[in-house]
């Protein structure tokens, strides 16, 4: 090999690490727009145990990703007519995205709703319509969109719970079936945006229903129901798996 070709290969490397030296990672604020699950019901300690933490810390270790800061603005029963347009929710959610310190960071909304929608009784407007929830899906989203143009918005899917579960509120099998129609609701909303709204409006994590369905007895708290023990809420170890699909659907969108 010449001394032109070593040259040239010896620049070419310079560039390359000058280049991954300076790439510019990206800063992000991200609201959580929730349930009791997102809020971390039943979790010791839940600043730091419930999905919305686990999901940051997952965030700041990836190599595109700088600073990030968030606010989990996750309501135990809520459904989506507790989050539209109006109410102190969304009002609370969007308040919490005006104040993060770094205003140029990139703004995301991580919304996982639906649980508490599937119910057959015994939260708002339960039980919600395939319809209902998609109609009220679209005028949230579309308020976030209003209101914070630049913003990013990922829609979760919702995760399993056992057909037994009857607390306050009753789902039982006629609540998960009901729970499983959203699922193609959200990702055939999130395709609609792709024109009007390209790189803004995304489905998140579509793998945590079968993960908890798989290892709710591991992953889940066991709690005393009117129809015996049912598995509703992640435990330390269920926060963990779910933050970090939560986290990785998220990596995937921020550029």
């Amino acid at each position: 090999m010449n001394i032109k070709k070593i040259t040239g290969f010896l620049m070419a490397a310079l560039l390359l690490s000058s280049f991954t030296l300076f790439e510019q990672k990206r800063d992000i604020n991200i609201v959580f727009i929730g349930d009791s699950i997102t809020y971390g019901a039943g979790l010791p300690d839940r600043a730091t145990q419930a999905p919305p933490a686990i999901c940051a810390n997952y965030l700041k270790t990836q190599a595109n990703i700088g600073a990030v800061e968030f606010s989990n603005q996750g309501h135990s029963g809520y459904t989506t007519l507790d989050w539209l347009p109006g109410t102190r929710a969304l009002n609370d959610a969007e308040a919490a995205a005006k104040v993060f310190a770094n205003q140029q960071a990139q703004l995301l909304f991580a919304i996982k709703i639906g649980t508490n929608d599937s119910a057959v009784k015994g939260t708002h407007g339960a039980p919600v319509s395939v319809e209902d929830y998609r109609t009220n899906l679209k005028i949230i989203i579309d308020r976030l969109l209003k209101d914070f143009p630049g913003c990013k918005i990922v829609i979760q899917h919702p995760i399993w719970y056992s057909p037994n579960t009857y607390n306050g509120s009753m789902y039982l099998q006629e609540g998960l079936t009901r729970l499983q129609t959203y699922i193609p609701v959200i990702d055939e909303l999130v395709k609609t945006y792709k024109t009007g709204n390209p790189e803004q409006v995304f489905v998140g994590d579509t793998k945590g229903f079968k993960y908890f369905e798989k290892n709710y007895l591991t992953d889940f708290q066991p709690e005393d129901g009117h129809q015996g023990i049912f598995y509703l809420h992640p435990n330390p170890k269920g926060a963990i798996a779910l933050g970090e699909f939560w986290g990785k659907a998220i990596a995937r969108v921020v550029k």
